[in-house]
């Protein structure tokens, strides 16, 4: 039988989910109207963490199915104009020398997308959908299951071995999903070492989030100007792509090791350096 600090933690850990589908049930409503940036991108992290926690904790079902499916679905819709909005403000930042006019030619073509995509997201939030989403939520919110589980031990169980980890572009990105997971779970821990976990892999987040967002950037600068030897502004993306590729996967390693050392696990296996990596990824 739980003792009273185990009943306070499941309490506090309830008490966080509980919080999580409400914040969900306010931002779909916003979303429905005018969608603001911020309306946007807390839709998006809220949802990432509904999947993590419904995925998790609560038994499986149709409704869980439907749930997932749809919440997968809406964020998705919303992640992309999240991309646009920080691409844009990239290329707005961008001091470079511009002879082809490349930088003002991308700029006006993400604007008209992300003008497009903002007219059209409010219609993906329908009052028919709006109602099933609130419906599958309660439902899944007084399903979830947290008696007997240690959310930090669930949450480390979610990262890859540093040691088994290769550091190529996409191993980069599969751990931070894999991390943003690992994170939304650590977050229901009501602990100081669920603090430093999950402050751990947000920097590490963070960093991989800068390296993708350029990524994807320069992605659109290719099949839209060609070669980098052709594009000053291709060339210029493609340096500070490696340069986050770089600083990312030293934060990814870094991530795994610190919170390795924070569970009392063993010490960690160093993967490849990252400089070694990035020239394994130049090559490719």
């Amino acid at each position: 039988m739980p003792n009273g600090t185990d009943k306070g933690l499941l309490a506090s850990s309830q008490r966080r989910t509980g919080l999580v589908f409400d914040r969900v049930s306010r931002h779909i409503k916003q979303l429905a109207k005018e969608p603001r940036s911020s309306d946007v991108h807390r839709f998006r992290t809220n949802s990432r963490r509904i999947e993590a926690i419904v995925a998790e904790f609560v038994p499986g079902s149709g409704s869980k199915r439907k749930l997932l499916k749809l919440l997968s679905k809406l964020r998705k819709k919303a992640g992309k104009l999240r991309d646009l909005d920080v691409q844009i403000a990239f290329l707005e930042n961008l001091k470079i020398p511009d002879r082809q006019n490349h930088r003002a030619q991308l700029l006006e073509s993400l604007i008209a997308q992300r003008t497009s995509r903002s007219r059209r997201l409010p219609r993906r939030f329908d009052l028919d959908t709006v109602n099933k989403l609130r419906k599958r939520l309660r439902r899944a919110s007084s399903a979830v299951n947290l008696g007997g589980i240690d959310p930090l031990k669930r949450a480390a169980e979610r990262l890859p071995s540093a040691d088994a980890m290769q550091l190529t572009e996409s191993s980069l990105h599969a751990f931070r999903i894999a991390a943003k997971s690992a994170r939304y779970l650590a977050e229901l821990a009501d602990s100081p070492e669920g603090e430093r976990f999950v402050a751990e892999l947000k920097r590490a987040q963070d960093a991989i989030g800068e390296w993708h967002d350029v990524l994807k950037l320069k992605e659109q600068a290719d099949r839209r100007f060609g070669r980098v030897h052709e594009s000053t502004l291709l060339a210029a993306l493609d340096n500070i792509a490696h340069a986050r590729f770089r600083r990312a996967s030293n934060a990814a390693v870094e991530a795994l090791a610190n919170v390795s050392r924070l569970l009392n696990t063993p010490p960690v296996k160093a993967p490849h350096k990252a400089g070694a990596a990035l020239s394994a990824v130049t090559a490719a």
